[in-house]
């Protein structure tokens, strides 16, 4: 099932997130995003090959500076220029992101806070604003494609977060390729992801022709819907957590996963996901 290589994953619709309306904090934030130069990464063309992803992760190979393979019988070779240019990402920057000037990284431990208390580089992500919050899943789902609890922040994510915010540059060409390389390499045991953009690059090479692709899940599209509920479910449980009418029993109770983390604040990306599968869903 091609659904392995999307299950935890983002797509951005820019063009809706770009309207968001009374969250200057959340449209600002897709706005720093978009001049990163990662629109047309995460925001590129929302359908799946899932025959041909499939076919994909199991011929990749890593030979030196080229990804090769073969799809429907076809021989693919891609290199980090080819994938850079196809989404337009930034050959400039910063790849190491231990090299964030260590004062940016001191500002923004007050600036993503939510109550202005510095918040820690590696740790629990409720302390933060809802954007960052969120900010914070996309860079690990879609960006570094990581698996399991989304709750916590790392000292990485931390630091791409505060280039993004202030506008920092990043040679995102190379960083993703690197990390497609780590998917396909099979010693990295790394978790496969970027299934949209991967049906992109293989669309793009002529002697490969696709099958029939299927659209990408709604509720794994961000758009001015979906961040509506996201800004609403946190404002609620924060609101009742304060309160102390939440409690980690009740939250686990609403997660269909088994091994949905205890931190109530991993949750409202499974109720999103609830919500917009719903015909009681709300947000605008």
């Amino acid at each position: 099932m091609a659904s392995v290589f999307f299950v935890n994953s983002y797509q951005i619709n820019f063009e809706s997130v770009l309207m968001i309306p009374d969250h200057d904090g959340m449209l600002n934030m897709f706005k720093a995003l978009e001049a990163s130069g990662l629109r047309g990464f995460l925001g590129c063309e929302s359908v799946l090959y899932e025959k041909e992803l499939e076919q994909f992760f199991e011929t990749a190979l890593v030979q030196g500076e080229y990804i090769t393979g073969a799809v429907s019988g076809k021989f693919f070779s891609i290199s980090q220029a080819q994938f850079a240019h196809v989404f337009e990402l930034p050959m400039e920057g910063v790849v190491k992101f231990s090299e964030v000037p260590k004062d940016r990284v001191y500002d923004a431990r007050s600036f993503l806070s939510k109550k202005g208390v510095q918040v820690e580089i590696h740790g629990k992500k409720k302390p933060m604003k809802y954007e960052f919050r969120l900010l914070n899943d996309i860079l690990a789902k879609a960006v570094t494609v990581k698996v399991g609890s989304f709750d916590a922040v790392t000292t990485e994510r931390f630091q791409m977060m505060t280039e993004i915010h202030y506008g920092l540059k990043v040679n995102w060409g190379k960083v993703l390729f690197n990390v497609l390389k780590d998917m396909v390499d099979k010693s990295q045991r790394k978790a496969k992801g970027f299934a949209p953009k991967i049906g992109v690059l293989l669309k793009g090479i002529p002697a490969i022709a696709l099958g029939e692709g299927v659209p990408f899940p709604f509720a794994k599209i961000l758009s001015m819907k979906t961040v509506n509920t996201y800004i609403a479910t946190n404002t609620t449980i924060d609101a009742r957590e304060e309160q102390g009418m939440v409690s980690e029993g009740i939250v686990k109770r609403k997660s269909n996963s088994t091994k949905q983390s205890s931190s109530a604040d991993n949750t409202p990306v499974k109720v999103i996901y609830e919500v917009a599968g719903s015909k009681k869903r709300v947000g605008h």
